[in-house]
């Protein structure tokens, strides 16, 4: 497998090629946010997540047949270019129910919990995790050829659960649906797509969750 994940602002994308999905991952922005392009490949239809930061870099990846654009939560670093996005390409905007309305874009398909989005033929479930914003969602690609991979916004990165602010019931309530609904779930070999930073696995993280549990962040 060639892909890495490790990009970097200003730097080239990095493509995974599934056997039904391709996944581009670049990093644009003052805060290093990652965006994913998937291509279904039987249909070419594409969707983006997180129109982060940087139009132009974003739409130069695209390109002209964007179909949805999938905002993972509510902070305005995660869709600061969805309006021009929007703009340029018609895309139809989708978003956690509990963070539509803190998003500046109306949104045109609130999402909730076990709730499908589809790119082509290709469906994605929505999970509603709650602590880093009220509404935050993360999607989960279920590969039937392969493992699932998991797009989890700031709910998840490597060495922990998005930041709760010393929060101590954000946290809880973070831990609790990042365990309930990712880890108890989904097998080791997930891959994690995070809005920031590099990729892991379910399974590189899953060791380390006592402790993340007793640190409280």
């Amino acid at each position: 497998m060639s892909y890495h994940g490790a990009v970097k602002v200003g730097g080239p994308p990095d493509v995974r090629e599934l056997a039904h999905l391709m996944i581009t991952k670049i990093a644009v922005g003052p805060f290093d946010n990652n965006a994913y392009l998937l291509r279904c490949r039987a249909t070419d239809e594409q969707l983006l997540i997180d129109a982060a930061a940087d139009a132009p870099a974003l739409l130069e990846t695209v390109g002209e047949q964007l179909a949805t654009v999938v905002t993972t939560h509510r902070h305005h670093d995660h869709w600061a270019a969805l309006a021009e996005v929007v703009a340029a390409t018609g895309a139809r905007t989708a978003a956690g129910e509990h963070d539509a309305e803190g998003i500046d874009v109306p949104t045109q398909q609130r999402l909730a919990d076990g709730d499908t989005v589809r790119v082509g033929e290709v469906a994605l479930t929505v999970r509603h995790l709650v602590g880093h914003t009220p509404g935050a969602i993360v999607l989960i690609y279920d590969d039937p050829e392969g493992h699932p991979h998991v797009f989890t916004g700031d709910c998840l990165f490597p060495g922990g659960v998005g930041n709760t602010w010393n929060d101590p019931e954000a946290f809880r309530t973070l831990y609790r649906d990042v365990t309930g609904k990712l880890f108890d779930v989904l097998p080791d070999e997930s891959w994690v797509y995070p809005g920031h930073g590099k990729d892991t696995t379910l399974g590189a993280e899953r060791p380390h969750l006592p402790d993340w549990q007793a640190r409280g962040w």
